[in-house]
């Protein structure tokens, strides 16, 4: 009996079993509440109200984000191998290699189309707030003063040879694109495994799909022990990111905010939309994905909240596992919806800064590269800025007016991850409903 109880414990329904008893000990109010709890002693302790100094309130802020810190780093720590992990089995587990074939081509497709929607509502609300009219270009030289802006991606903007970039994509080492952690050659290397492994007899690969499935049992197991860190992180993370930001700086960027934010908040409606088609109820699809979204918020990383994402997917949406295990991954990689709206607004707000007349092919070539950007974006924090500029110098903006929008960046990649988030559930949702019958049955 003993025996029967532990292998019973040890077993990959009990480590899901475990994550589900935490979701249902309200963890998604707990870190609700944490976010409150820090909003408010981060407002505290921010420049705005200064009751300590600056350096004073910054070391406090940062003991008090360390339990945030030790919740990101593993989450970081356990992303690539579960991606790997995932997209094998998602491939190759089972009898899913059909399914994955008939879902790849679909799942890039809708990647492309909801990433081009995002694109038009940020070109759509860019122009019709006209956000940048409120700074002039002598208000806005000031507030340069001193900043360099970010390394550009050259790759993005040189037309020539597409076919040699587009085979570059193919990691020549996949053990450096892993120390490196190059997510988009490592879920590369992981799809042709995977494939590979279905072209072997099942003598032959199932030594490599038991130590995958082992893998991503341990990395659950991980994530079911760092979910319980979740409220403190969400508290720290949140005093930390007041503390250097300050009220102040959102207050003075306000209709770029107000912009950015309503964007957003249409891509969500969007989503809405799409599952009300898919014969779901709306409220009760938030409802069911919040816990995932309040992370992303917290830790402004798609990356980070993939554990907690697939654990969403197959828990409270009851996908099928073949079908999340390889979208999520991907999505996480290359969809990057909340992004993508996030730097069209920002380019069309700094040529306004600038007053920079964008032509109708300047609009093309900010829908090309944000779209082309989201696909090689890692899912960290502040790395869209870098992109940004890579966009801002393709059509002629200074990138130094990055300088303008840095005081709120954080609130909006906060925000902008929440979106790339949802729009990662939506679309397993969508790739689940889509194939139907041809998805395989759930565990019992």
């Amino acid at each position: 009996m003993w025996f029967k109880k532990s292998s019973e414990q040890t077993s990959p329904k009990a480590f899901r079993r475990q994550i589900t008893e935490h979701v249902q000990e309200k963890l998604w109010l707990k870190i609700l509440v944490a976010l409150f709890l820090g909003a408010v002693f981060g407002y505290i302790l921010s420049p705005d109200v200064a009751i300590m100094k600056n350096a004073s309130a910054a070391q406090l802020s940062a003991w008090i984000a360390f339990p945030g810190y030790l919740f990101l780093r593993v989450l970081q720590m356990v992303v690539i191998p579960l991606v790997m992990a995932s997209l094998i089995l998602g491939i190759a587990g089972g009898d899913s290699a059909s399914l994955v074939k008939k879902l790849s081509w679909r799942v890039i497709v809708y990647f492309m189309f909801t990433t081009t929607v995002a694109v038009s509502i940020g070109l759509l609300f860019g122009h019709m707030f006209e956000p940048g009219q409120m700074m002039n270009v002598e208000q806005a030289s000031g507030m340069m003063q001193g900043y360099t802006p970010p390394p550009v991606n050259e790759a993005l903007t040189d037309s020539s040879n597409i076919p040699k970039r587009i085979v570059g994509l193919i990691p020549k080492n996949p053990f450096a694109s892993i120390a490196s952690g190059d997510m988009l050659s490592i879920v590369i290397f992981a799809i042709f495994v995977g494939f590979a492994l279905t072209a072997m007899s099942t003598l032959r690969s199932k030594p490599v799909l038991d130590l995958a499935h082992s893998v991503q049992d341990l990395c659950m197991v991980l994530v079911s022990w760092m979910i319980r860190l979740a409220p403190y992180a969400v508290f720290g993370l949140i005093v930390d990111a007041m503390v250097k930001l300050g009220v102040s700086s959102i207050v003075a960027m306000g209709l770029y905010v107000v912009t950015v934010l309503t964007g957003l908040l249409v891509m969500l409606i969007f989503y809405a939309l799409i599952v009300t088609v898919l014969g779901m109820n709306p409220v009760q699809y938030f409802k069911n994905i919040r816990e995932a979204q309040l992370i992303a918020f917290s830790t402004s990383s798609s990356a980070a909240t993939m554990p907690v994402t697939m654990r969403v997917a197959d828990e409270k949406l009851k996908v099928n596992p073949a079908v999340s295990g390889f979208t999520v991954p991907l999505g996480t990689t290359i969809n990057m919806d909340g992004t993508a709206l996030y730097q069209t607004i920002a380019t069309i707000f700094l040529a306004q800064v600038f007053q920079i007349d964008l032509s109708a092919w300047d609009m093309m070539m900010v829908l090309t590269l944000a779209i082309a950007a989201s696909v090689g974006t890692p899912g960290t924090p502040g790395v869209g800025i870098i992109v940004l500029a890579t966009i801002l110098i393709s059509v002629g903006i200074p990138p130094e007016g990055i300088a303008l929008i840095l005081g709120v960046d954080r609130i909006l990649d906060m925000c902008r991850t929440t979106i790339n988030v949802t729009g990662d559930l939506t679309a397993t949702i969508v790739m689940d409903r889509l194939l139907g019958k041809e998805s395989l049955k759930h565990e019992e």
